[in-house]
């Protein structure tokens, strides 16, 4: 009796595998096709030479020298006195400034509104979500030009502002970083609000009531119990604004009127007028890798302060 239940249990196997297998091709086939195997085309742009009249040399002949432009500026065409060497990292470093600034913006005020969504009765929260969701309807261009004209000196925002003698002179809320700031939170608050409203929908607020009959005041509860247990949403709404708001190039080109340079807009004309395909990949992937590097760093180290609590 043993050989034919062990055939039997192995025929299960096979064909819960099988199953597995058929559910998993769709989804492993396009991954492969729309990502791997461009992501892999884009790494051999990087390593070739760039052409005369832009694009690829042809015949490829393989080099770094996209990878030793971003590291030391001065070696490439812009070599001079007043080169900076590290003018691309720099680039990286303020973009990633920029990326942790809107991060935490978008924290800050998506926490207290995933937090008042959750909070509703069920036919209030399904309004709210729908709300929260109306801008992924429209295109992300559109309603970045849309914002342009609202926070314009003649625009909305500053006319309400005049009107109420709240402020003497428009704000200059365009064309510099405070611009890029509030297009990008603008963009990708409901990038935060989801995730945070996922992790505090399920939350157990009977714990909250429970420690105020502990003594604890609601700052301490909160820090103690509500935040650690909703710090998977946190993570979540962390990773999926910093990761695109690092490589991001329409709206700081939008709204800052090419003043503000981030790697997004660098990359882009890298890959537009200045036809320097194999550098734009080089920072494309140089991009990826230290994203990579800082976002797995810190899942494994929230992990760790996690399973110490």
């Amino acid at each position: 009796m043993a050989p034919i239940t062990t055939r039997i249990a192995e025929g299960f196997r096979r064909s819960r595998n099988a199953r597995l297998f058929g559910l998993l091709s769709p989804g492993a086939f396009w991954l492969l096709v729309f990502f791997t195997v461009p992501l892999l085309f884009m790494l051999l742009i990087s390593f070739v030479e760039k052409g005369r009249a832009g694009g690829v040399k042809v015949p490829l002949q393989v080099t770094a020298e996209s990878y030793l432009q971003f590291f030391n500026a001065c070696s490439s065409e812009f070599s001079g006195p007043d080169c900076n060497p590290l003018l691309y990292i720099n680039i990286f470093a303020n973009s990633a400034r920029i990326a942790l600034i809107v991060t935490a913006l978008c924290l800050a005020l998506g926490y207290p509104l995933a937090y008042f969504i959750s909070r509703q009765s069920v036919r209030s929260r399904n309004i709210l979500l729908l709300l929260v969701m109306i801008p992924f309807w429209t295109n992300f261009l559109v309603r970045t030009y849309a914002l342009k004209q609202v926070l314009a000196e003649s625009g909305l925002f500053n006319t309400f502002l005049l009107d109420l003698r709240l402020v003497n002179q428009p704000l200059e809320l365009l064309f510099n970083e405070t611009g890029v700031l509030l297009g990008l939170v603008y963009g990708y608050l409901p990038f935060a609000v989801l995730p945070l409203y996922a992790s505090i929908e399920k939350f157990d607020f009977s714990l909250m009531e429970a420690a105020a009959d502990l003594g604890a005041n609601n700052r301490r509860a909160f820090w103690r119990i509500m935040l650690p247990m909703t710090l998977p949403g946190v993570v979540a709404a962390l990773v999926l604004v910093f990761v695109p708001v690092v490589g991001a190039f329409v709206t700081p080109d939008i709204m800052s009127g090419g003043k503000v340079e981030m790697i997004g807009t660098l990359i882009a004309r890298q890959f537009g007028s200045s036809r320097n395909w194999p550098f734009g990949s080089a920072m494309s992937f140089i991009m990826m890798l230290l994203v990579l590097v800082g976002v797995v760093y810190y899942l494994r180290s929230g992990s760790k302060e996690e399973r110490a609590l």
